[in-house]
């Protein structure tokens, strides 16, 4: 494998290890303790900050008014994102919502393709196929619940898939104008942090009646979160949008459903099941894909790893 032009399977790889321990895991604050959502998130914000300072070490940040744009772009559209989805989920059933927003990846695609001239092969379109039906898969549960059906759900999931979907593509796209990896992880750190008064303002008290497990807990399974979203936007300033947001968005559930049996001992339905197969056939053959075409993606604004690509010079 050439190490400077698929680079993007190292990060993508461990982008699965780190969001697939975090699914598995990540709900636990709020099923044991019943902690609040929105406090989540604003754990979640702060945990930012230490992938970002180790992100920053050695790195100039580039002040770039480009810089600051698709950063916070990616920024608030990712916890903008995570915002409205906890509004979705208290007005409509999660076995409905979650299929629709798990289709983020085919607006990075299509965005990627058009906007960025990504080239897809037939055997990469088909394993694009292949996961994206897998990722739906893994959203439908064994038994639906009772929740309302009716009311502004259905739109915020289409919004959430849209931001979730731009998101993506404005990594790629920082990158390939010559933004550096920390430069763009610190805007997003950054516009976490800036969403924090609206997730206080969702949430409405503080929970000072929660145990210390709750936070402690949060903090250590956020932590997972934020490191994988660093990952994923070093894999995909080294890779195809077109083949990242599938693969990455695929294999993690994988990963999750895997860990879920171990620890919890649940079993994947019928649906989980064949997603699970889906999702390793369709990253498969878009790996080998990537791999026989020997074409370099790597972006300007990734940051060395050996090969012989360089930062585009920065200005302040």
């Amino acid at each position: 494998m050439n190490r400077g032009t698929k680079s993007w399977i190292v990060y993508a790889s461990l982008l699965v290890l780190f969001w697939g321990v975090w699914g598995a895991f990540s709900s636990e604050p709020n099923s044991r303790y019943g902690y609040p959502n929105e406090m989540i998130y604003i754990i979640w914000a702060f945990t930012m900050l230490i992938p970002a300072y180790f992100a920053m070490r050695g790195h100039t940040f580039d002040r770039r008014p480009v810089a600051a744009g698709y950063g916070l772009v990616a920024g608030l559209t990712g916890a903008g994102g995570q915002l409205l989805l906890f509004y979705a989920l208290s007005n409509g059933p999660a076995y409905l919502i979650f299929p629709v927003v798990s289709l983020s990846p085919v607006v990075t695609v299509v965005m990627a393709m058009a906007l960025l001239r990504e080239r897809i092969n037939r055997l990469a379109l088909i394993g694009v196929v292949a996961a994206l039906a897998a990722i739906v898969l893994f959203s439908i549960p064994s038994s639906k619940d009772d929740s309302d059906s009716n009311g502004p759900w259905l739109l915020m999931a289409v919004l959430i898939c849209v931001a979730w979907g731009v998101q993506a593509f404005c990594m790629r796209k920082a990158a390939v104008v010559g933004v550096n990896d920390a430069t763009t992880f610190g805007w997003m750190t950054i516009s976490g942090l800036l969403l924090v008064p609206v997730a206080f303002v969702m949430m409405g008290d503080f929970p000072s009646d929660a145990p210390w497990q709750a936070p402690a807990l949060t903090a250590v399974t956020q932590v997972l979160n934020a490191v994988g979203a660093l990952f994923l936007v070093m894999a995909l300033s080294r890779g195809k949008a077109t083949v990242v947001a599938p693969v990455t968005n695929a294999l993690a559930p994988v990963l999750t459903i895997v860990l879920s049996l171990a620890v919890y001992q649940r079993l994947p339905n019928v649906w989980g099941t064949l997603g699970i197969v889906l999702a390793l056939a369709g990253s498969t053959l878009m790996v080998y894909s990537d791999e026989k075409s020997g074409e370099s993606a790597v972006a300007p604004g990734a940051v060395d790893d050996g090969a012989d690509v360089r930062p585009a010079p920065q200005t302040s």
